[in-house]
């Protein structure tokens, strides 16, 4: 279905409002504030009504939002959506100046931003806060991103949604994006900061004072809107479990959320040792692969090698074999339809893995659309097994319209699973990502630019096999007088390493030196553990209201998601509660906005009105095809009726430039749409030779296949055999001494078949195999020792 919408655009782009993008970002520790600054400047010879649709990180808590219209500086209000529109609507007809913030309602990532009626030849500089907490990596690093990237979101047919839910996007091919983008970051932290690293070119890091605790960097010169801004901060020493006080806001009364002290508690569990190096032999593995048209697009911006779903068959060949014997596993796929290699899970053994190989070796991103709703209720609706906890495991590259809905259904089954999700490439939906995973109790991974997938991948199945922990509770110890009400929902997963944050709101007074300490129990594999965390009540100096907003964004997330579950059920209860803590805290929610209206400009705006979609940066991985090639017009527009709630889009708007002297096409854009040739692979590199011969109980056979791989003729591995040893135990100490010898900067990849290589030699009591790893040593020409292999 195509959409009525403006579209035809100047070659030269001369007509687009938006000038320039400022981006500035503080790092606090692990909390990062960003401040963007949007320049529009109107250079037509009549009034524009100007609409930018943009992504932010799915958990941030928007939480400023001001125009500055010459020298006049106006602070938004947060307000009821529809009463927001209603007067931005009310603003542009009595000819004033307005601007408006909204946040999706299908997802938390999208915002749309309306600048009402520029003049001509006037600009405005429009101020955006949020504040969000930094993911930690596998490696200690943490990850802040800013989406410059808004993939098309592939909307399934005939989804329901309220009036005016739709977000239409207006996008243009990443490098015709007519406006520039400057950023620049300040870290500090108690810790020195040793390294800042990101998929963009940086000036070198500068450190500010002596103890490196503080520095800064920038984006070099001549970024191109062509991908996210990534970057990875690094501190001197390991993440310790911390709590932060903040103070309430003077002027709000005692009591409220933002007028009493919240505190902050960030949480690193440490396991026993033994727990950690035992590894599930058990457990349902459900692998759900996404095989829209847009996983058919190449990693890497376009640059790499490989496709993604050629990527994303490799990792399941990984994933495959290093299951554990004795578990059960099933694989789908799922684009407009969805499939599935066996009716129901199976349990893993030689013959199963095989079939699934065979399949997996066949899929290709020809699926269409991207509809992950329909496979997830499948999956739920199969019975679990017995002793056997089901992990759910979820590729996409993440392009879906209806992100709440999907991730409603795994908080509503995230008794039965836990479910581990893999964002694939630029503009995969932070918000659907890290919801799943939330929601699923499991792991979120992002995979972009030169990243590869399997070491993420096999993290997260490390996590799967890990031990679940159980029965967690958070028990405070406060001094007479104080109580703690919790703001975050109940923690349902802990995994080595990785954090956990808690907020909460403490109520009551206490003296200046009071002491609070936060007490963590579980039960990890049948044995209790618990975790105290003292800390002083005396709120930090200087930190603003940044934890309230965090806190203010968690519990309003919680609340969105309690009244999707029950909507229809209930009174308006839950939606009004929402509304007062985003209006009282400043922190949007999908039921409020944003509103600027300048009062000051008197004279109204002569004119009919134009439209303006500010195009938004977006991968375009294909030519569409010539049916879906129509011109949209720009709408000239009655002063009243701009705001108009407009019929949901069947697909989003991309602006293909069919040629440099011709006008910008607008047209609509899905998975569905796209044709691709289909890439010719590259050769598979000798890792996943070697992964591909091995059987489902971890040994190699011997084999000329094996021989090749490791650069011997199959007479010269025979000749070197110890005599006593059978050819299968020979095979397997060979791989495992290639693996340790040449292999090393992968070990994270097949760290896990290998373990399963040592338990099998182990069970066959072989003999003679410390002569096995010397003639092995020495046919290849390698020095690794029995005891690094694990023998």
């Amino acid at each position: 279905m195509m959409v009525n919408c403006c579209g035809l655009l100047t070659a030269n782009k001369a007509l687009v409002p938006l000038k320039s993008i400022e981006v500035e970002l503080e790092v606090r520790d692990h909390v990062a504030t960003v401040v963007s600054t949007l320049t529009y400047e109107n250079k037509e010879d009549k009034p524009v009504e100007a609409v930018f649709v943009f992504p932010l990180p799915g958990d941030a808590a928007v939480c400023h939002f001001s125009a500055k219209i010459g020298q006049t500086q106006i602070v938004a209000e947060v307000k009821e959506k529809q009463q927001a529109r209603e007067e931005y609507d009310d603003a542009l007809s009595s000819g004033q100046q307005a601007f408006l913030l909204e946040e999706s309602e299908q997802s938390p990532d999208i915002f749309t931003l309306s600048v009402g009626s520029l003049p001509p030849g006037e600009s405005a500089s429009i101020r955006l806060e949020y504040v969000t907490e930094l993911a930690v990596q596998a490696d200690d690093g943490l990850r802040f991103c800013l989406p410059a990237v808004l993939n098309p979101r592939y909307q399934p047919q005939g989804s329901g949604g309220s009036e005016g839910a739709s977000v239409q996007v207006t996008s243009v091919p990443a490098s015709l994006v007519p406006y520039s983008l400057s950023f620049s970051a300040r870290v500090s932290s108690p810790r020195p900061v040793s390294k800042v690293e990101s998929n963009c070119s940086l000036d070198p890091l500068q450190h500010l004072n002596t103890e490196q605790t503080q520095a800064t960097v920038k984006l070099a010169a001549g970024h191109k809107f062509d991908r996210d801004v990534e970057l990875l901060i690094y501190y001197k020493d390991a993440h310790q479990p911390t709590a932060v006080v903040e103070a309430g806001q003077t002027t709000a009364k005692t009591g409220t959320l933002m007028g009493d002290p919240v505190v902050m508690l960030s949480l690193y569990p440490e396991f026993p040792q033994s727990v950690m190096s035992s590894v599930a032999s058990c457990g349902e593995f459900v692998l759900l692969m996404d095989r829209s048209g847009s996983m058919g697009s190449r990693m890497n911006n376009g640059r790499g090698q490989q496709t993604r779903i050629s990527s994303a068959r490799d990792t399941l060949l990984l994933l495959l074999k290093s299951l554990p014997m004795g578990c059960y596993f099933n694989i789908y796929s799922f684009g407009s339809s969805f499939e599935h290699i066996f009716p129901k899970s199976v349990e893993y053994s030689q013959s199963s893995m095989e079939e699934a190989l065979k399949k997996v070796e066949l899929m290709e991103a020809n699926l269409g659309g991207t509809e992950i709703l329909k496979p997830l209720k499948h999956i739920y609706s199969q019975p679990c097994i017995p002793s056997q906890p089901r992990q759910l495991f979820v590729f996409t590259d993440g392009e879906v319209f209806n992100t709440k809905e999907v991730i409603n259904l795994v908080k509503k089954n995230s008794g039965s699973h836990r479910c581990f999700s893999f964002g694939i490439g630029e503009g995969a939906s932070s918000a659907l990502i890290n919801g799943l995973a939330k929601e699923g109790g499991g792991h979120a991974q992002f995979i972009t630019e030169t990243d590869r997938m399997q070491p993420k991948v096999m993290q997260s199945l490390r996590f799967a096999l890990q031990p679940a922990v159980v029965d967690i509770t958070v028990t405070w110890d406060l001094p007479k007088g104080v109580s703690a009400t919790a703001l975050s929902p109940p923690i349902t997963a802990l995994f080595q390493g990785q954090r956990s944050l808690v907020y909460a709101q403490l109520t009551g007074q206490s003296s200046e030196a009071a002491q609070g300490c936060v007490m963590v129990k579980y039960s990890l594999a049948g044995h209790p553990s618990q975790n105290p965390l003292p800390f002083n009540l005396k709120p930090a100096e200087d930190s603003g209201l940044t934890v309230h907003r965090l806190g203010a964004r968690t519990l309003i997330r919680s609340l969105e998601m309690e009244e999707r579950e029950h909507r229809g059920q209930q009174d308006e209860g839950v939606k009004k509660k929402v509304v007062e803590l985003s209006v009282q805290s400043g922190v949007s929610s999908s039921y409020t906005a944003f509103i600027v209206v300048n009062k000051g400009n008197s004279k109204p705006i002569q004119g009919p009105l134009v439209r303006r979609n500010i195009p938004t940066p977006v991968l375009l991985k294909a030519r569409a095809r010539p049916k879906i090639a129509r011109f949209g017009c720009c709408r000239g527009a009655t002063l009243g009726s701009l705001h108009r709630k407009m019929g949901k889009p069947n697909q989003m708007l991309s602006l293909l430039q069919l040629n440099s002297s011709s006008a910008v096409l607008s047209s609509a854009l899905d998975d569905e749409d796209i044709e691709r040739p289909i890439p010719k692979q590259p050769c598979r590199d000798s890792l996943l030779q070697v992964v591909s011969l091995q059987n489902a109980s971890g040994s190699w056979l011997f084999n000329p296949a094996l021989a090749d791989v490791l650069g011997k003729t199959s007479e010269e591995v025979d000749k070197s055999k110890p005599a006593l040893v059978t050819q299968e135990v020979w095979a397997t100490i060979l791989a495992l001494i290639w693996l340790h010898a040449f292999k090393m900067d992968a070990k994270e990849e097949w760290e896990l078949l290998a373990m399963k290589a040592v338990s099998w030699l182990r069970a066959q009591n072989a003999p003679s195999v410390a002569e096995c790893v010397e003639a092995g040593n020495a046919l290849l020409g390698c020095k690794v020792q029995e005891d690094v292999l694990g023998l």
